[in-house]
């Protein structure tokens, strides 16, 4: 019996130290990663078929988390310090341009979700917090506090409804609202951090 073996189709080099997290623009032959080295980087595949890049960005702080709406070309970068900040994209990807830094967390940010619907970034952190913070305003909207380091999220926009893992092997599932939020259920299994959650939101 033979087995199908993956193969290698690109390989995109460039970063000075670990990658933290790559997200695929859709429609695009293109990819935003983030990484310990402070920078934020948008590779497009050029005629070489090579990815380079078309967007080189230094912060302040190493990068830990990204989440990308490519409707609005809005860009969410959690960092090292527990700040989250706002970025949009040029039409062409060739430039980023600053709207505004979140305080969200007090330590490193491990997720983000952005939900256009209610105008919220939604992030969890070492800080063992999960908060929501209004974009329209950059003011924080509510947050819930752990046991442990948040490590992971997933968020259902349809129902407002956030699925949390954490460092000490819990999901957490949460109703959030305007200004507080409630939690659902508690799924209890695995015996050390949760890392990724995935649904098919």
């Amino acid at each position: 019996m033979q087995t199908s073996r993956p193969v290698l189709l690109n390989k995109i080099e460039g970063h000075q130290d670990t990658v933290n997290a790559a997200v695929l623009i859709p429609k695009e032959d293109g990819v935003i990663t983030v990484s310990e080295d402070r920078t934020i980087r948008v590779w497009l595949k050029r005629d070489s078929g090579q990815y380079w890049p078309s967007i080189f960005h230094t912060v302040s702080a190493p990068c830990s988390a990204i989440s990308y709406n490519h409707d609005s070309k809005r860009i969410f970068m959690g960092q090292d310090n527990g700040a989250i900040v706002e970025f949009i994209m040029a039409e062409d990807f060739n430039k980023m341009t600053y709207v505004k830094t979140y305080p969200a967390h007090q330590n490193r940010v491990s997720a983000i979700v952005f939900s256009p619907e209610t105008e919220w970034v939604i992030s969890t952190g070492h800080d063992k917090y999960l908060s929501w913070m209004c974009t329209r305003s950059g003011c924080l909207q509510g947050k819930h506090c752990f046991t442990a380091w948040a490590s992971c999220l997933q968020y259902d926009m349809e129902t407002c409804h956030a699925f949390v893992g954490d460092y000490s092997g819990q999901i957490t599932l949460l109703k959030l609202e305007q200004n507080s939020c409630s939690i659902i259920s508690t799924l209890k299994g695995h015996e050390g951090n949760v890392y990724i959650l995935d649904a098919p939101f």
